[in-house]
C-alpha cells in the first residue's frame, strides 16, 4: 500500500466519481485535502466514490469526502463497492453536516418567513409548556411517594442542598432586599413630597416590600444562581452519564435528584424570602430615618398600625410556588443535557431564562388572583 493514498476523480457532464485507494484517516488527510480542494466540481450533482481499492477509513477521511461532496451542487455522496463500516462512516458524516443558510433567503425576509418563523416558535413555546407541566406532574408524584415512605428520603441530599441553595444565598438577598428597600423609599419620598405627603413613605415601603418585591427579588436572586447550579451539576452528571448508571443501579433520578432539590427550595425559599422582607423594610426605614427625619419607632409604628398584615401573608403565599418553579425547571433541562459542553451551555441558558419568565407570569396570575378576591 503506497505511503500516501492516491485517489483519480473523473467527471462527464452530470456525474462526478471520486476513486479513492489507499488510506484516508486522520494521518493522511493533511495532503488529500489541499489536493481536493483543487479540483473543480462545476457542474456536479453528486457524487459517487469508488471504495472498490479503498484501505482504512476513519471519521477524518469521511470528513474531507464529504465536505468536497458538499461542494458540487447535490452535495449527496454515494458510496460504491464500499464495506459495510465504510457506508456507515460516510453517512454518519453526511447527518453531521452543519446545516447551511440559502444567502438568498437571508437577504429577502417575507411575510411568509415571518409567519413561518412565528408558528414554529409558538410551537416550540406549546410543547415546551406541555413537557414542563408534564414533568411537574411526575415530581409532585415522586415527592407524595416520599412522604408516604420518609424512610426513602434522602436526607443528606437534602440538607446539603438547603444549605448550598439557601444558607448561602442569605448574604446576596439580604443585600440587595435592603438596597431595594431604600431605593423604594428614595422615590416614594421624592414623589410624596410634591404633594406634602412624605409620612405615607411608610405605607409605600410596606406595601411594596412585604407583598411584591421581597418575595419576587428572592425568587430572580434564585432563578439566576440557584436555578442555573442545578441545571449544571444534573447535566455534568448526564454528560458523565453518571445519571445511566444510576438507572442501571435501579436508582430512580426523579428521587435521587429532583425531589431533594424540590423539597429544599420548598422549604427555603420562604425562609429566604422573610430575610428579604426583613431587610427590605429595614432599608425604607433607614432612608426615612436619613431623608425624612421619620424615627424607626415611629416608622415601625405606622407599619404596624396602616399596613395590613394580609400583604405580608400574601407575598409569602407566592414563595414556596416559586421555589418549586425554580426546582423543575433547573432539573428538568439538567436532565435533558446532552454529551456536549454546548448542550450544557445551552441547556442552562434556557434555565435561566424560563425560570424568570415563568416568575414573573405567576405572579402575574397571582396578583389577579387576589385582586379577585379582594385582597
Amino acid at each position: 500500500m503506497p505511503d500516501r493514498p492516491e485517489y483519480e476523480l473523473s467527471t462527464d457532464a452530470s456525474r462526478g466519481r471520486l476513486s479513492v485507494s489507499g488510506d484516508w484517516t486522520v494521518h493522511t488527510i493533511g495532503k488529500i485535502s489541499e489536493q481536493l480542494a483543487a479540483e473543480d466540481t462545476s457542474g456536479f450533482e453528486g457524487l459517487e466514490v469508488d471504495c472498490a481499492q479503498l484501505g482504512r477509513l476513519d471519521t477524518a477521511g469521511a470528513f474531507i469526502i464529504d465536505r468536497f461532496a458538499c461542494r458540487s451542487g447535490g452535495g449527496t455522496v454515494k458510496p460504491v463497492n464500499a464495506s459495510e463500516q465504510a457506508t456507515a462512516l460516510l453517512k454518519q458524516a453526511a447527518e453531521l453536516r452543519p446545516e447551511r443558510d440559502d444567502e438568498q433567503n437571508k437577504k429577502e425576509f417575507g411575510v411568509v418567513d415571518l409567519l413561518e418563523r412565528t408558528g414554529r416558535a409558538t410551537m416550540h413555546f406549546i410543547d415546551e409548556t406541555v413537557e414542563t407541566l408534564s414533568f411537574l406532574g411526575e415530581t409532585i408524584m415522586a415527592m407524595a411517594h416520599i412522604v408516604t415512605r420518609p424512610s426513602k428520603m434522602r436526607w443528606t441530599a437534602l440538607v446539603s442542598v438547603m444549605e448550598d441553595s439557601g444558607l448561602d444565598a442569605v448574604p446576596i438577598v439580604a443585600f440587595l432586599s435592603f438596597f431595594v428597600g431604600m431605593v423604594v423609599a428614595f422615590i416614594g419620598a421624592t414623589t410624596l413630597s410634591e404633594f406634602g405627603a412624605t409620612i405615607f413613605t411608610v405605607e409605600l415601603v410596606g406595601i411594596a416590600i412585604l407583598r411584591e418585591f421581597g418575595v419576587i427579588l428572592t425568587a430572580i436572586i434564585l432563578a439566576g444562581r440557584t436555578n442555573s447550579a442545578f441545571t449544571a451539576q444534573i447535566g455534568a452528571m448526564r454528560m458523565r452519564q453518571e445519571v445511566d448508571a444510576m438507572t442501571t443501579l435501579g436508582l430512580n433520578p426523579m428521587d435521587v435528584l429532583v425531589v431533594p432539590r424540590a423539597f429544599a427550595m420548598l422549604i427555603m425559599t420562604p425562609v429566604l424570602t422573610l430575610i428579604a422582607i426583613l431587610f427590605g423594610v429595614g432599608g425604607g426605614a433607614f432612608v426615612s430615618w436619613l431623608a425624612l427625619d421619620i424615627n424607626p419607632t415611629v416608622f415601625m409604628n405606622r407599619l404596624q398600625s396602616y399596613v395590613p398584615i394580609e400583604n405580608f401573608w400574601v407575598g409569602m403565599s407566592k414563595a414556596p410556588v416559586f421555589g418549586l418553579v425554580v426546582a423543575l425547571i433547573g432539573c428538568r433541562q439538567g436532565l435533558m443535557v446532552g454529551g456536549s459542553v454546548q448542550s450544557l451551555g445551552q441547556s442552562t441558558t434556557k434555565s435561566v431564562v424560563q425560570a424568570l419568565f415563568s416568575i414573573i407570569v405567576i405572579d402575574a396570575l397571582f396578583a389577579v388572583f387576589y385582586l379577585e378576591l379582594g385582597i
